[in-house]
């Protein structure tokens, strides 16, 4: 059974931390670029980051452009969101993604589309 799933999902301050994991079963990561959404009340569920499965290539959304690091771990099947500097604004459900035929570059936000397995989701929630 292909499924990803997402951990790591909180209740914290702002200017705290949180990495956020996306593992994989059922199939192989490394043969998939990986991609982080998220999804806040009543907005669009817009991408975040994404990263190339060959040559680690990546996409940032400006607002999160120098605050989050996208990584992964193909040895664990597993890729990673680190969130840090969070703000309020940040809060929404994190989503992670995987997608075959997708590279990321700086130059180009990836569409739901792009991507064809999903997570369920995790909440974070930046409050003081």
């Amino acid at each position: 059974q292909v499924q990803l799933v997402e951990s790591g999902g909180g209740l914290v301050q702002p200017g705290a931390s949180l990495r956020l994991s996306c593992a994989a079963s059922g199939f192989r990561l490394d043969y998939y670029a990986i991609g982080w959404f998220r999804q806040a009340p009543g907005k669009e569920r817009e991408a975040i980051s994404c990263i190339s499965r060959v040559d680690g290539a990546s996409y940032y959304a400006d607002s999160v452009k120098g605050r989050f690091t996208i990584s992964r771990d193909n040895a664990k099947n597993t890729g990673y969101l680190q969130m840090n500097s969070l703000k309020p604004e940040d809060t929404a459900v994190y989503y992670c993604a995987a997608g075959e035929a997708l590279y990321c570059d700086g130059d180009y936000a990836p569409s739901t589309a792009d991507l064809g397995h999903w997570g369920q989701g995790t909440q974070v929630t930046i409050a003081s």
